[in-house]
């Protein structure tokens, strides 16, 4: 069982921070409060967490520099800010250096939730592809970095395979009797907005299929042989805009 979300919740009104930490705990979180931008860096030095919620607007230290000072302790740190008043400079900063969201009070307690719950779970993809072992070699290296992983060696099968809630799909372009293509398009009918990653190790072969595919709204094209770094980062892009989507519909 996983461990619960540890949300830090930050804000110089006490009253606020009383509130959302009484909500989250209510809904099976960790939660822990601090009134200043100081008090918050303190706990993240001493504590781990998986999300911070600030106040964008605090005497002292504002959520912008708050939110630079926390990615010098943990980087990747998601922080979400909150805001009563019209703040559109420091808005555009915050999203600028990385900040999720910025969320207007009185605050959409449905919609965060949404947002904690999402954040919660273990990201989900399907790896498309023909060659087992390629699959499994793939599929056992995301496992490693935290997915939950689909592995599907049948083309035919694919579409029934992958789930609603697959966050992404890694398809191969050219399969077994079957051009990868026509798996995207059977997939664009049941899944309209499922981020689709290509995957080939024919470059000029299949650059017309590849470009058919972008136009179907395939997120990106990846080659064989996969730089895994560069593939890990294309995939936490998809996670960060699929997350900021559901504070900025």
């Amino acid at each position: 069982m996983n461990q619960p979300l540890r949300i830090l919740v930050v804000d110089d009104d006490r009253r606020m921070t009383r509130t959302l930490v009484d909500i989250l705990v209510l809904n099976g979180y960790e939660a822990v409060e601090a009134s200043s931008g100081p008090e918050a860096l303190d706990s993240i030095k001493s504590q781990a967490f998986d999300c911070v919620l600030t106040d964008i607007k605090m005497p002292g230290m504002d959520g912008v520099e708050l939110h630079r000072e926390i990615c010098k302790i943990q980087p990747g740190l998601p922080v979400v800010m909150m805001t009563a008043y019209a703040a559109e400079e420091l808005i555009r900063q915050g999203l600028e250096t990385g900040v999720f969201a910025a969320v207007e009070k009185p605050l959409d307690i449905q919609q965060l939730l949404t947002f904690f719950a999402s954040l919660a779970k273990t990201p989900s993809i399907a790896v498309v592809d023909d060659d087992p072992n390629f699959c499994k070699t793939l599929g056992d290296l995301l496992e490693l970095r935290g997915f939950r992983v689909t592995k599907v060696t049948d083309p035919y099968s694919a579409v029934d395979m992958i789930q609603a809630d697959t966050q992404v799909v890694m398809l191969d372009m050219k399969l077994n009797q079957i051009n990868g293509l026509d798996v995207l398009k059977e997939l664009r009918q049941r899944h309209p907005a499922m981020p689709v990653l290509l995957v080939t190790g024919y470059r000029k072969e299949m650059a017309g299929a590849i470009q058919h595919a972008l136009d179907l709204n395939a997120y990106a094209c990846l080659y064989k042989p996969l730089v895994i770094a560069d593939m890990l980062k294309t995939l936490e892009e998809i996670r960060v805009q699929q997350l900021r989507a559901l504070l900025n519909p």
